[in-house]
């Protein structure tokens, strides 16, 4: 299954949609105003939360987001590394090794769980706005955007120093 995740131009709060490959909407992704973490919930389109994400207020070494699901249990922290050449990110607390293999902001990398791809996210070229393709199972898509989201949120950070 296919689905693209496309921030709003301009939205409050960096609100996004994402959408199968017929552009029907699936989740809303909602961001806060003024958020210091970037806190931002993943929805599906009853309303209803199925994960929140939020980086680590304050990063030293390695940046972090940490991702909560619908009962707001944190259930899995997104991490760079300290010297980060390979541009990897290592996903903890879900009990299997998942990590992304591959440059975030290239056009494409892997979703490694247990060293097996589960999904492939694709940058696309969009003017003004970040916008993913993402392909994974359907069953993981949920959790993969909330991935991507906090990946983004991640770099975004990064990027504004």
């Amino acid at each position: 299954m296919k689905v693209y995740i496309k921030n709003k131009f301009m939205s409050l709060g960096d609100s996004s949609t994402v959408v199968d490959e017929n552009k029907n909407p699936l989740f809303k992704v909602k961001g806060k105003i003024f958020s210091i973490t970037r806190k931002k919930k993943i929805k599906d389109m009853s309303g209803k939360t199925l994960y929140t994400v939020r980086n680590k207020w304050l990063n030293f070494f390695s940046h972090k987001a940490f991702i909560y699901d619908e009962n707001k249990v944190k259930i899995a922290t997104v991490k760079d590394k300290w010297i980060n050449v390979k541009k990897e990110y290592f996903i903890e607390g879900m009990g299997d090794e998942i990590k992304i293999e591959g440059k975030f902001f290239s056009l494409t990398c892997q979703i490694l769980k247990n060293g097996e791809t589960i999904g492939t996210i694709r940058r696309k070229l969009d003017m003004w706005v970040d916008s993913f393709e993402l392909e994974a199972n359907e069953k993981d898509i949920p959790f993969l955007i909330a991935l991507v989201i906090a990946i983004d949120n991640i770099t975004d950070k990064k990027q504004d120093g």
